[in-house]
């Protein structure tokens, strides 16, 4: 049985304690659901406060390494837009080199003339080479080579490609201005040349579009994994609002009820006066 005294009221101590108590969970509360986080300092959860930040500069490296690989994936549709003209000339220009090989009905004439267009598809390919680029990267011109795409949050080789795009010029496909369709011997020669350069552009194609699809690939599993981290990120940091309610209206009771009964404690020591009565 408890004493009846006046000086140390320990009821309302215990019970002030608790209404503190009551208290810090009520206001951790409120902040939670003002916020909705539960992890808003790292006071809050130190360990799950660092992994959260981790896994949000992770995320931001995803969402910065798809925009790279995007990038990448234009600088090639560039290059792979360029390399089909470059192909329809080359076919024109082995249209006009099988033509002037047929000497037994193509005159001087017309071999002239086709020399002549002959020679402005030349310069009409050394241009596209020369000036293709994206932004003021040029692409065909055999400047292109070993450059490197950063497709993952982090500075390691898994999470970068090296790219290289082979120069297009006449010169570097072998119909430079040495190749010429104004004579019957000269045309004959020109057939294997242009044939030549068309298959060498299409290994060129087939490069940077095997490219373009591995950059696709990379896009698609860094946008799934970026989803997988914010969902991560989201389930330890953002509050469950149900969960917290539930709490904060639990607190709400409790701090009534304690203040109820740190008034009834407080009270106690008046009962000694009926004693002394």
């Amino acid at each position: 049985m408890s004493s009846l005294v006046v000086n140390t009221n320990l009821s309302a101590i215990q019970a002030y304690d608790n209404l503190n108590t009551t208290n810090a969970s009520l206001d951790q509360a409120v902040s939670e659901l003002s916020s909705g986080l539960q992890i808003q300092t790292a006071a809050d959860n130190p360990a799950g406060y660092v992994t959260a930040e981790s896994l949000q500069y992770q995320s931001a490296g995803y969402t910065q390494a798809t925009a790279n690989a995007q990038n990448g994936v234009s600088l090639i549709q560039t290059a792979a837009g360029a390399l089909n003209q470059i192909t329809s000339i080359l076919q024109t220009m082995d249209q006009l080199a099988l033509n002037s090989a047929n000497g037994a009905t193509t005159d001087s004439t017309a071999l002239a003339a086709n020399q002549s267009e002959f020679s402005a598809l030349q310069n009409q390919i050394n241009q596209i080479a020369d000036t293709t680029s994206f932004g003021t990267t040029n692409l065909l011109d055999g400047t292109f080579s070993n450059e490197v795409l950063q497709v993952g949050a982090f500075n390691n080789s898994n999470d970068q490609i090296t790219m290289s795009i082979a120069a297009a010029s006449t010169g570097a496909l072998g119909v430079g201005s040495n190749v010429g369709v104004g004579s019957v011997a000269s045309a004959q020669a020109a057939v294997s040349a242009v044939q030549a350069a068309i298959n060498q552009v299409d290994t060129i194609e087939a490069s940077v579009g095997a490219t373009q699809n591995q950059l696709q690939a990379v896009i698609a599993n860094l946008q799934v994994g970026n989803q997988n981290l914010q969902a991560a990120h989201s389930a330890l940091v953002n509050v469950n609002f149900a969960e917290e309610t539930t709490q904060y209206t639990n607190d709400q009771i409790l701090m009534q009820s304690g203040v109820a009964m740190l008034a009834q404690a407080q009270q106690q020591p008046s009962l000694v006066l009926k004693l002394l009565g």
